[in-house]
């Protein structure tokens, strides 16, 4: 089995985190414990191995500590993380200082500290870890209890051939401060390189991370599209025979009534017989087989000419609702957009909905502005607003509940707005409502005067 830490951000993994720290924690306690063993018991020498006891024995509380925080239900946050890791760092301070400081070997245990943090949490909290770990070096070399000298041995000959051993130490300052300087400067790289390069993958894997969830969310938002533009397609053609009995019986309803004085059945029978035929129109998109364009759908529109046709068209559905329009166009280039025959679809049922939803006196309202690349398109009204869980699930799925027209509706705005590279986002505004925002892609044209 392979344990790694978490590199996402959920609490389940930052309390993951924490209980691979108590793990890698008791290593050291015991790598400490045997190494202090060793050196005061078979090796006989001369460290503070009280003082190290003690310090060994305050880590020891700390993870008894830990692991008793680890059975509690509260949530683990980033900053008690980094707290673990700075006690970890100032422990193996501690030690490190009454066992010769910057000159004792295993110096280079503050790297491990420094790379799980640059890996489990965010940059800043690296910078912090690799200030403290270099600070602490940094003193180490000042301040620090020396290791009992163990020079070179070197040996004699009597005139008898008995040998005798003749310890001798290196006395030169000059090449243990070299050294020392030598090793300093190799952690400081050491550590540098981690925090860039660690960093830099961490944040590489975080975002292949985020990349695949948004691929997998894509893909099984297409595959519901495709099941409810099957669903569609099948309604279409099951629909289709009822619907042309209908217009054939209100056609004949509407002649023989034609003739009559009552002109009141007559002027209903031509209503329904035109919402008849609105919705045959409809169905006749819907049962169009699946991928197929229509004729007038994707053509390249001028900006200002796709809005006028935009609202013309919507305004014909919903003649009698106030539209307060701020446009502002940009004159500097002329601008062209993909007028795809969906995105048309959903800008108007996203105009329904706030129609719907809006106080009649208020109306709703159409605010546009474009730039050379894209297009900005808020639509408000003035109603109750959205409710959280339509703010919480738009886009992702279709909504059961539906509120005001919402529900399959804004999936597949949703959806089709995605598809053409365009981004939308819903939100309730301050002062009461809701409103829509979305962005589309435009295709730049060079302005003739140039």
């Amino acid at each position: 089995m392979h344990h790694h830490f978490r590199l996402d951000r959920s609490p389940i993994s930052i309390r993951e985190n924490l209980n691979w720290l108590f793990v890698i924690r008791n290593f050291i306690l015991t790598g400490a414990l045997f190494t202090v063993f060793v050196s005061v018991f078979a090796l006989h020498i001369a460290i503070p191995h009280k003082s190290l006891s003690l310090v060994i024995l305050a880590l020891a509380s700390f993870n008894i500590y830990t692991w008793l925080r680890l059975q509690q239900a509260t949530s683990v946050t980033e900053l008690e993380i980094f707290v673990h890791l700075a006690i970890d760092v100032i422990s193996i301070a501690m030690i490190l200082y009454l066992t010769g400081g910057a000159s004792n070997p295993i110096i280079w245990l503050f790297l491990l500290p420094l790379i799980i943090t640059a890996i489990t949490l965010p940059q800043i909290y690296t910078w912090y870890m690799m200030l403290l770990t270099t600070s602490l070096y940094t003193l180490l070399i000042a301040y620090n209890i020396p290791l009992p000298k163990i020079g070179e041995e070197t040996f004699t000959y009597n005139p008898q051939g008995i040998k005798s051993i003749n310890p001798t130490f290196d006395s030169s300052a000059a090449f243990f401060s070299t050294k020392v300087f030598g090793m300093w400067i190799g952690f400081l790289f050491s550590a540098t390189l981690v925090a860039f390069f660690v960093l830099s993958m961490a944040k590489s894997l975080r975002e292949r991370e985020r990349k695949l969830a948004e691929a997998r969310e894509n893909a099984l938002r297409d595959e519901r599209v495709i099941a409810l533009g099957t669903l569609a397609a099948s309604a279409a053609h099951d629909m289709g025979t009822p619907l042309g009995t209908m217009a054939i019986i209100a056609h004949e309803i509407k002649q023989e009534t034609q003739g009559q004085n009552n002109s009141e059945l007559f002027e209903k029978m031509q209503l329904i017989q035109e919402q008849i035929n609105s919705c045959k129109k409809a169905l006749s998109v819907m049962s169009a087989s699946g991928g197929e364009m229509r004729a007038d759908s994707g053509q390249i529109m001028e900006i200002t000419t796709y809005l006028d046709d935009l609202l013309t068209a919507w305004r014909s559905q919903q003649p009698g609702v106030k539209i307060n329009l701020m446009i502002t166009p940009d004159h500097t280039q002329t601008c062209q957009i993909i007028a795809d025959q969906t995105l048309t679809h959903s800008i108007i049922n996203i105009l329904n909905n706030a129609a719907r939803a809006t106080n009649p006196n208020s109306g709703i309202d159409f605010i546009a502005q474009w730039d050379p690349e894209s297009l900005h398109l808020k639509i408000k009204d003035y109603g109750p607003g959205f409710k959280p869980e339509i703010l919480a699930r738009a886009g992702k799925e279709p909504i059961a509940t539906k509120n005001h027209g919402l529900g399959v509706g804004l999936f597949l705005t949703y959806a089709s707005i995605n598809r053409l590279g365009g981004r939308i986002d819903i939100y309730n505004t301050p002062n009461g409502g809701a409103c829509t925002e979305m962005t589309l892609p435009l295709i730049p044209q060079p302005n003739p005067a140039d």
